[in-house]
């Protein structure tokens, strides 16, 4: 096999002859996935029912009567997917997929600020060389738009029951595949953000954990000034890309309150609790691990499970890295909460930080069989063996898998944060066309804020402006 990834040794993954002796494929096999959800004497109900084989309809649509399984001998399905989910898709479901079901899998990455883009530029270019997009949901617009994704919304209306579309969290199902009344994926991975803490460092200084924004800036304050340089109180995620800053500044928006938009989809950004959102993370900056703007995803895990931080807002399956003794030091000395609120807000909410779905490309070779993969590939077995499998990145997007004891005991001391935020009503992201430069424009402007060459209203302001101008 062959490896190459963009900014990893190697951007292409090559899995050919996998077989079930690799140590891989032993690690998570369907069986224990089944076991941990504690249905392994249901497993007959909880695959896919296989279908009669249809064929793909005009372009742009599957047949309503496309297979929902089957095997696929002979047949290579290429995917184009999310650099932090190469080895979700590399190590758990290609080897998975192959045994199950004789086909084969590739999987290229591109990094999480060109995912979108790179997907369109594969249909439009005639290239065609992709046949599942693994997308950001507030991609969605844009990837419609170009007309990269199949219409799967007859597939799936007519394949309901054997897809397990009830299953779904109704928090993702919809934000994350539905789009102008339309059905153009299946969830993948349900993204929202929690707070994690470092247990001995709280302790050693005599704090606990925040429920509030206010006692989060006192902690961070206290432990940095306290630390002198050996520890920081907070680790601020503040790359200029909305998968990054965006979230940051959204996990402070909905703790104040707030909203990207009101109920008619009208720009929000200059509300007082956008405001507070924005001065927090210009307040918070001084005391926090040097540079924000300069953290990114690895920077920031990498620094908090080195222990240099002491809180961190992040996705959760930071539960099942804080456990791996191979990449974290901090194993059994940290902690999760919510989100905490802030100003007269008191109920704590997350959001839907980045989410993905998995759709078929409109230039795919092999729509059945792409179609059959996505199927599985939501399936709970298959969610939660990625969802339980530390540096996968994928949270759940099924109910069963969210409350199995299974989940429950890999992410531990996380699970009722997570819980409560996927049960919940998480913020959504804009998704509609032109939605990713939207957020683009939002996070410049706040990395102005942040570096101090313009007042966080100035920067709220433009931000509004150019979110109301792109309405009009």
């Amino acid at each position: 096999m062959s490896f190459y990834l963009p900014g990893w040794p190697g951007a292409f993954v090559l899995w050919r002859d996998v077989t079930p002796q690799s140590p891989l494929t032993r690690a998570f096999s369907r069986r224990r996935a089944l076991q941990l959800l504690g249905l392994a004497t249901g497993a007959a109900a909880l695959g896919p029912v296989l279908a009669a084989c249809g064929s793909s309809g005009e372009a742009g649509t599957l047949a309503a009567d496309a297979p929902v399984a089957g095997r696929f001998e002979g047949v290579t399905l290429k995917l184009l997917v999310n650099q932090p989910h190469v080895t979700s898709f590399r190590d758990i479901l290609a080897p998975a997929w192959n045994r199950e079901t004789g086909g084969v899998l590739e999987v290229t990455a591109a990094p999480y600020d060109q995912l979108t883009s790179k997907q369109i530029l594969d249909v439009q270019s005639g290239t065609g060389e992709f046949d599942v997009f693994d997308y950001f949901y507030f991609g969605l617009g844009d990837l419609v738009d170009a007309g990269a994704l199949v219409d799967l919304t007859d597939w799936i209306d007519k394949n309901s029951r054997q897809i397990g579309v009830d299953g779904y969290l109704p928090s993702v199902y919809d934000p994350y595949t539905l789009l102008d009344g339309r059905r153009w994926g299946l969830p993948y991975d349900g993204d929202v953000h929690i707070l994690f803490y470092n247990a001995e460092l709280l302790e050693r200084h005599g704090l606990e954990p925040p429920t509030t924004w206010d006692e989060y800036d006192e902690i961070a304050a206290k432990i940095t000034r306290d630390s002198r340089g050996a520890a920081y109180g907070a680790i601020v995620s503040g790359q200029q890309v909305p998968m990054i800053l965006g979230c940051s500044y959204i996990n402070r928006l909905t703790g104040y309150g707030g909203d990207l938009v009101d109920a008619d989809g009208k720009p929000q950004l200059t509300s007082d609790a956008s405001i507070a959102a924005l001065q927090h993370l210009v307040d918070v900056a001084p005391v926090a691990l040097p540079t924000p703007l300069q953290i990114g995803f690895d920077q920031a895990n990498q620094a908090f499970l080195s222990g240099q931080g002491a809180l961190l807002d992040t996705w959760t399956d930071m539960a099942l890295r804080a456990e791996d003794p191979t990449a974290s030091k901090i194993v059994g000395r940290w902690g999760a909460v919510s989100l905490p609120v802030g100003g007269a807000n008191r109920t704590p909410r997350t959001a839907l930080d980045a989410g993905f779905g998995l759709g078929i490309s409109t230039a795919s070779k092999n729509p059945e069989a792409a179609a059959a993969f996505i199927n599985w590939a939501t399936a709970a077995p298959q969610n939660l063996a990625v969802s339980s499998t530390a540096g996968a990145g994928i949270d759940p997007v099924r109910g069963e898998v969210l409350d199995s004891d299974g989940y429950a005991e890999v992410v531990t001391k996380a699970v009722e944060p997570i819980r409560e935020g996927l049960h919940g009503d998480p913020l959504v992201w804009p998704k509609a066309k032109g939605a990713p430069k939207l957020l683009q424009d939002l996070v410049d402007q706040l990395a102005l804020a942040i570096a101090g060459t313009q007042t966080v209203e100035q920067s709220l302001e433009n931000a509004q402006n150019a979110w109301e101008n792109a309405a009009t």
